[in-house]
């Protein structure tokens, strides 16, 4: 059990039905080791995120989480160290790192993002 590791804070949108699924599904996968992680809900909060220095309009379309340190990171840098903290997950973490991946990947993430919040007319 990895009770030495340290806690952080993901920012999600919870008006989001996949989001709240994928926060769940994650909970599942990390247990123990997921208690030390502060899910936020950025829905209504942009003053709170703007004192963070995120900005909200790109906190809806990209992932960010805040390190016990305050650093924020966002995007794939904030998946990987988000899937680095479950085992099941660690192999997935390092295939997303790669920078013959990653590029890809960001632009598939963005692009998906992005039809969903016009599916929904949040942009």
């Amino acid at each position: 059990m990895e009770t030495n590791r340290v806690s952080i804070t993901v920012f999600y949108d919870g008006a989001c039905p996949k989001c709240v699924k994928d926060r769940r599904f994650y909970e599942r996968l990390a247990g123990q080791g997921g208690k030390q992680i502060r899910w936020f809900d950025i829905t209504g909060q942009d003053e709170h995120l703007k004192g963070l220095s995120i900005d909200p309009v790109k906190a809806l379309s990209e992932l960010h989480l805040q390190l016990s340190d305050g650093k924020i990171l966002y995007e794939l840098d904030a998946y990987i160290v988000l899937m680095d903290r479950v085992w099941l997950l660690k192999v997935l973490a390092w295939l997303i790192s790669l920078p013959v991946i990653r590029p890809y990947l960001a632009k598939l993430y963005h692009h998906r993002v992005q039809k969903r919040l016009k599916a929904s007319g949040r942009i």
